[in-house]
Order: structure tokens, then C-alpha cells, then sequence
């Protein structure tokens, strides 16, 4: 059975986990609003289950942020194009990406998925999405980047009921691969629940559809279980996926701590004018990150003296990309939750885990990808983040940023797509 009760190590000591980040006289991006927070969408899971990993940020009322509130305004968040210049990925070829499929596992349906989509690439100039062929079981594109929408069986009729908080983790995800892979194909892949095992189910049926690279944006506390979790849903060699940190700083969620997954951290992405880059990295507050209670060492981490010094289990995260919601991304949603809809700023590691699934289709190199190895030996190609921390624990490594591989970060943020 799952507990509620975050993991530790057997050196750290437990950092309580929040339900919401506060985010303080908030500057956002392509924005001049102040004085705005942030809020988990999804609560806290029982016993289990998971949650989304996406925080929305919200006016002092409580509401979720409306980042386009006129149809002259400037839409606030990260765009595509903000995104591909911090992480090296502009000169990147315009085919790219080409006949990957990223499959996006989340939990109940999002009514509006392909038309929020939609509007989301139209509105950044991205090239449209067909729709995907089912057929003989597997994706197809009958040209170009194409998008479909299935239930945790596959079909793309029998979906689940709707649920709005997950319809704004489902927009984000598409989004996300929108921004950093134009000529990705997406599969939405819909669970029944979100209960470990329908996810971990439609993680199956995504790997059978044909997906190359599946993403997880979602975590619940770790389990006993979650070994024999790993075999039966997370064990698929030759294809990349990965999997959010958390968002409740120092601590470690599932199934971000399975050995067969990529586990994504969170940075603060800001501009730094007159440097080379042209952008600056700190650890986000509320990346999650730790050692495993139950899931053991991958050999990859076995050589890494930051990891084997302070965590003899799976150590969180691998590598990182911009979570924290002070700089979180601009993500059209029209179905109304809590009486929010459309053009909305989103943070949290469900930010990240997309984006570096997507990163690895613009690499088109996931065949040869051993789980969530291939960073550690192309680490050159990683931005190393040095600076900032998720908590206290009893070992500095696994809280704190600082050279090499840290907790919140990992190795680092891609610096192009040769760590992938």
C-alpha cells in the first residue's frame, strides 16, 4: 500500500511538502503583473493514487491569473521562442522531431483538447496538427505533425469522463511539446483514474500505440510496490520517458523514482542581458528531489561520487528545465475551472517533463536511449545549475545546487540536444 507521507533518506531528515508555492510580487514574462501566487491544480492524492504536477499562478483573490485579458493584451508566460533560445534549441534542423510521437499519459479526459491545442499553436505560428491514424494498434501520421486523443484502452472513442482540473494539466503537456518539438506527433493518452495503476496501464497502451517518448507530469508518494510497478509499466527499453520531480520541494515522489524513467527536476528561468547565454538558472524552490526509500540504484548513478557519497538508492532528479510558476509558461485552456479558462501561467515540474521528452524527440535517438542513462554520459552538453536549494536535509547534494549532479537539477538543463 502507498503512504501519503513523503519519503526521505536514512540521512536526510523530511522537509513537509506544500500544497501551493507562493510566489511574491511576481514580475511575469511578457508581463508587467505583481503581487500573484501560485496553487496546486490538483490535490494532494490519496493513498495509491497521483497528482498532476502543474501549479497555476493566481491573483491575490485566489483565482487563476488571466494572462491575455483583452484581445489587445500581451500574453504573459514563456512563449516557444523564449523556451528554444534558453536551452540551445534554435538552430536545431526545421525537420526535427519528424516522425516522433510524444505520448502525453495524464488521467480523465480533457473535452477540448485538440482545439485548445490548436489555438495555441496558431497563436505562435507553429505548424497545424493533422490527426493521427489508428490502426493495426499503432500511430500514424498521414502527413506532418498530427495529434490524437485516446482512452487508457486506446481506442479514440471511448475516453474517460472530464475532469477540468486535468483538462489544464493535459493543455500544458501539449503545449509544451507544441513549443519545443513543432513537428512532434502528440498522443493524449487518458486514464480511467488517477490511480497508479490506470496510469501506469495507459503508460503501456502509449508504448504499444508506437509512442517514442512518453511523458508522466504526475507523482504520488512511494511504495513498496514500486519495484514490481516499475516492471510492469515503466520497463520499455528503446523508448524515453520520463517523469516530473514534484513540486513540493525536498522529497521524493513516484514514479519520478523508478530506475526506468528519466525523473525531470525544476529550475527559475530568467533573462540575463550581456551574457553569453543569454539566460540565467537557479534550483526551484519547490523541485522535488532526494533519495529513494524503495527503488534501487541505477548503475549510471553508481560512479557519480555527488550521488554514491549521500544515497545508496535511485537518487532525484536526472536533469531539469524551468518549473518554477515566477517564470512559468504562457497555456490556452478553454475548459473553465473553478471559472478560469483560456490564455493562463502555468509552473511546475509538469512543465518540465514534456519539454524533455521533447528535447530527447528532437534527438531522435530514443532506440538507442537505456532508460535514463544517456545524460550521464553526455552531462558536456548540460547547463550545470549551481545555485539555489529545495529544502533542508542532511546531505547538501541532495537539496542543494552546486557543480556536477544535485538534487533539484540533476545534471543540469539542456545546453541543445546532445544530452539526449
Amino acid at each position: 500500500m502507498r503512504s501519503l507521507r513523503r519519503t526521505t533518506t536514512a540521512i536526510g531528515v523530511l522537509a513537509a511538502a506544500t500544497l501551493w508555492v507562493p510566489a511574491t510580487a511576481l514580475a511575469l514574462p511578457h508581463s508587467g503583473a505583481h503581487g500573484l501566487s501560485s496553487a496546486r491544480v490538483c490535490p494532494a492524492p490519496p493513498r495509491g493514487f497521483a497528482a498532476c504536477d502543474v501549479l497555476a499562478v493566481t491573483t491575490s483573490s485566489g483565482q487563476e491569473f488571466n494572462a491575455k485579458p483583452t484581445a489587445s493584451s500581451t500574453i504573459a508566460g514563456y512563449y516557444p521562442s523564449d523556451l528554444q533560445s534558453a536551452y540551445g534549441l534554435t538552430n536545431a534542423s526545421a525537420t526535427a522531431g519528424a516522425g516522433q510521437t510524444v505520448a502525453l499519459v495524464d488521467a480523465y479526459n480533457d473535452p477540448t483538447a485538440a482545439s485548445d491545442v490548436a489555438t495555441y499553436r496558431a497563436e505562435f505560428g507553429l505548424p497545424a496538427l493533422s490527426t493521427c491514424t489508428v490502426s493495426g494498434g499503432r500511430v500514424s501520421s498521414p502527413g506532418g505533425p498530427c495529434f490524437t486523443q485516446v482512452g487508457q484502452s486506446g481506442s479514440p472513442t471511448s475516453l474517460p469522463h472530464n475532469n477540468a482540473g486535468w483538462a489544464q494539466e493535459e493543455s500544458l503537456d501539449m503545449d509544451m511539446v507544441s513549443a519545443v518539438c513543432p513537428n512532434c506527433n502528440i498522443v493524449l493518452v487518458e486514464a480511467s483514474s488517477a490511480s497508479i495503476a490506470n496510469l501506469g496501464a495507459a503508460v503501456n497502451t502509449a508504448a504499444s500505440l508506437g509512442a517514442t517518448e512518453i511523458s508522466n507530469s504526475y507523482g504520488g508518494s512511494e511504495s513498496s510496490s514500486d519495484t514490481t510497478d516499475d516492471a510492469t509499466y515503466f520497463h520499455h527499453p528503446g523508448i524515453a520517458i520520463t517523469a516530473s520531480s514534484g513540486d513540493g520541494g525536498y522529497g521524493v515522489e513516484y514514479p519520478a523514482a523508478s530506475q526506468y524513467v528519466t525523473a525531470v527536476g525544476g529550475t527559475t528561468l530568467t533573462t540575463a542581458p550581456g551574457t553569453t547565454r543569454g539566460w540565467s538558472e537557479t534550483a526551484w524552490s519547490g523541485a522535488g528531489a532526494g533519495c529513494s526509500a524503495d527503488d534501487p540504484q541505477p548503475t549510471w548513478q553508481s560512479t557519480v561520487t555527488n550521488i554514491t557519497s549521500v544515497c545508496g538508492m535511485r537518487a532525484v532528479a536526472d536533469v531539469s528545465w524551468d518549473a518554477n510558476p515566477n517564470t512559468g509558461v504562457a497555456v490556452y485552456d478553454s475548459t473553465a475551472y473553478k471559472g478560469a479558462s483560456g490564455w493562463l501561467v502555468f509552473g511546475g515540474t509538469s512543465v518540465a517533463s514534456p519539454s524533455i521528452a521533447s528535447v530527447y524527440a528532437l534527438a531522435g535517438n530514443a532506440a538507442s536511449v537505456v532508460y535514463g542513462s544517456y545524460p550521464y554520459a553526455h552531462s558536456s552538453s548540460l547547463y550545470d545549475i549551481t545555485s539555489g536549494s529545495d529544502g533542508s536535509c542532511g546531505s547538501t547534494a541532495l537539496c542543494t545546487a552546486g557543480p556536477g549532479w544535485d538534487g533539484p537539477t540533476g545534471l543540469g538543463t539542456p545546453d541543445g540536444i546532445g544530452a539526449f
